[in-house]
């Protein structure tokens, strides 16, 4: 079975040795190590079938690699979600999981859903992703510790603790330092974080999550970009049940970043949004809910903002 357009699609499965690669409309299967030779091989085995797009899931990082191999061989890379391609599999009565099933569901996968367009490669924004989510991690794990200090504790662990945290709060400073100077050394996005942190509410940290986690922002659907950041209601109906609308999928770390953020816009620093969060309580709608919404109507105007490169204009959006 040829994908759509006639283009051959390899589907790779990736782990932390090896990849397994499937060019299931040729019937064909192999695997590789994961190292530089084997990144070779993989892709003349891939010329050879005159492969042209090559389609892995998100694996924690593993996948950056090989991805960057593809592309620098002019072979067109699509990462796709894991979950839509395990619930696929079962769908299909494909029950059985292993390397080189993963990866033939993976192809299989991608020529029924076609539609889904390759990334386009930035460097520059993959590294500023890596600083944001390292940054972050940091300061959960900070905040752990913090709150593990609070408790009575023999002396000596009272000071390994205090050691920790002041380690914590240089390597922190340094990756913020060197995040800011990611921003402000690349055009477009020194362009973007200064849009986002136009608005009321949103800060240099909020605009570097944002700039780093979702960069379709401007380029895609409203509708979309509530999806991407997981802020998008979906119904819950079957016959004459009505089921509560919930928000679900899209990327998590990004929505919980800006989570806090929306919060003190919507109640202390964004006039639109703090009128728009009012309304919805005067409606009798919960705190929770209104907060999602309002965090759904941010996305919408700062899809809005970076599509129209402008920045905050309380006029514009007052009543949307």
């Amino acid at each position: 079975m040829m994908a759509q357009n006639d283009a051959v699609v390899v589907g790779i499965d990736v782990s932390k040795a090896k990849v397994d690669a499937c060019i299931r409309a040729l019937n064909l299967s192999r695997a590789f190590p994961s190292t530089p030779e084997g990144r070779g091989k993989l892709v003349a085995w891939l010329r050879k079938h005159k492969v042209t797009k090559a389609v892995m899931e998100a694996s924690g990082g593993y996948e950056r690699d090989w991805a960057k191999a593809l592309r620098q061989a002019s072979i067109e890379v699509r990462i796709v979600d894991p979950k839509r391609v395990r619930n696929f599999a079962q769908s299909a009565g494909r029950l059985a999981k292993n390397d080189a099933i993963d990866a033939e569901m993976i192809a299989w996968f991608v020529e029924t859903f076609s539609e889904g367009p390759a990334q386009v490669y930035d460097a520059a924004r993959e590294e500023l992703q890596a600083q944001v989510k390292a940054r972050s991690a940091l300061v959960n794990l900070r905040a752990r510790l913090q709150c593990q200090s609070e408790h009575a504790a023999p002396g000596l662990v009272q000071k390994a603790q205090a050691r920790v945290l002041k380690c914590l709060d240089n390597e922190i400073a340094k990756l913020e330092a060197a995040i800011s100077a990611k921003v402000k050394s690349t055009p477009d996005l020194a362009e973007r974080a200064e849009i986002i942190e136009s608005v009321p509410g949103l800060g240099e940290t909020s605009a570097t999550n944002l700039v780093a986690g979702l960069p379709e922002l401007g380029e895609v659907s409203d509708k979309i970009a509530s999806a991407l950041i997981g802020a998008a209601p979906y119904d819950d109906d079957s016959g004459k049940r009505r089921g509560h609308r919930r928000i679900k999928g899209g990327r998590r770390w990004v929505r919980n970043a800006i989570y806090m953020p929306c919060v003190g816009a919507a109640r202390l620093n964004n006039p639109v949004l703090m009128a728009f969060y009012d309304r919805l309580i005067a409606r009798g709608k919960k705190p929770k809910v209104a907060l999602v919404a309002c965090m759904r109507k941010l996305i919408v105007i700062l899809n809005t903002m970076l599509a129209r490169r402008q920045k905050w204009d309380p006029s514009r959006y007052a009543l949307r």
